[in-house]
C-alpha cells in the first residue's frame, strides 16, 4: 500500500502534541498500558503544577485506572480515578484539544461502578472532536506511536523500529516509500504487526549490511 502522508522535515524530536496525539491513538486502539508511554517523558520535563504537567499526569493516571479495572483490580482502578480527577480539576475543556469534561465524566464513573469497565468499551479520547486511532496519524505521530510500541513488547527490537522510522525519514521527498509504510503499518496494524515487525527487520538488517560492506571498502 502506497502512503502519500509522509514526515514533514523539521520534525527533528517529537513535540508535546505529536506525543499526546500518540498516546491517544493508542489509548483508543486498546493500547492503554503503552499509551501513557507516549506522554511520560514530556510529563517529567515540565514544571511542576503547570497546566500540561497536570494535564498530562491526568492523563497518564487515567490510562492507568482504565488498565487496572480491566484487569480486575477495583481498588487500583478507583484510587487511580480520584487522583486523576484531582489533577484535572482546574483545567479548561477543551485543552490541547481534548474534551477534559468527558474524561472527568468518565473519572466520575469509574470511581462509582469501575466493574462498568469491563463489563463493555472503555470511554473513548477525543482530539478537536475526533476519536483518533493509530489509522488516523500522519507521519511524525506514527513513529512515536511505532518506538512506544516497540518498547512495550520484548518480542520486537526497539532499535530495529529506530532505525526504520531513521531511514522514513530519508525517504522525505523521494520516490520511495518503504519504511514510512512499515513504520505506520506497524504502529497501526496489532493483528499482522508481528510480520511487519519481521519484514521491516529484514530490510533494516539488508540496508544496515550494505552499509557495512561499503564502509568496509575504506578500511
Amino acid at each position: 500500500m502506497e502512503r502519500t502522508d509522509v514526515p514533514s522535515e523539521t520534525n527533528e524530536h517529537e513535540s508535546i502534541d505529536d506525543a499526546l496525539r500518540a498516546g491517544v491513538a493508542l489509548y483508543n486502539d486498546g493500547e492503554h498500558h503503552a499509551a501513557h508511554d507516549a506522554w511520560e517523558d514530556h510529563w517529567l520535563e515540565l514544571e511542576k503544577g503547570s497546566d500540561d504537567e497536570q494535564f498530562l499526569h491526568g492523563l497518564i493516571q487515567f490510562t492507568a485506572a482504565i488498565y487496572h479495572a480491566r484487569r480486575g483490580n477495583w481498588s487500583g482502578a478507583t484510587g487511580l480515578a480520584e487522583s486523576a480527577t484531582e489533577y484535572l480539576t482546574a483545567l479548561p475543556t477543551p485543552y490541547r484539544g481534548v474534551d477534559v469534561d468527558a474524561v472527568r465524566t468518565s473519572l466520575r464513573s469509574l470511581r462509582s461502578d469501575p466493574e462498568r469497565i469491563e463489563r463493555g468499551r472503555p470511554p473513548a479520547l477525543t482530539v478537536d472532536g475526533d476519536v483518533l486511532t493509530a489509522r488516523d496519524l500522519d507521519f511524525d505521530v506514527a513513529a512515536v506511536a511505532a518506538a512506544v510500541i516497540a518498547e512495550e513488547y520484548d518480542r520486537y527490537d526497539e532499535a530495529v523500529v529506530d532505525a526504520g522510522i531513521g531511514f522514513a525519514r530519508e525517504e522525505l521527498g523521494g520516490a520511495q516509500t518503504r519504511y514510512i509504510t512499515f513504520v505506520m503499518d506497524f504502529a497501526a496494524d496489532a493483528v499482522h504487526r508481528d510480520i511487519i515487525y519481521q519484514r521491516l527487520a529484514e530490510h533494516v538488517e539488508r540496508r544496515e549490511q550494505r552499509a557495512n560492506d561499503v564502509t568496509g571498502l575504506f578500511d
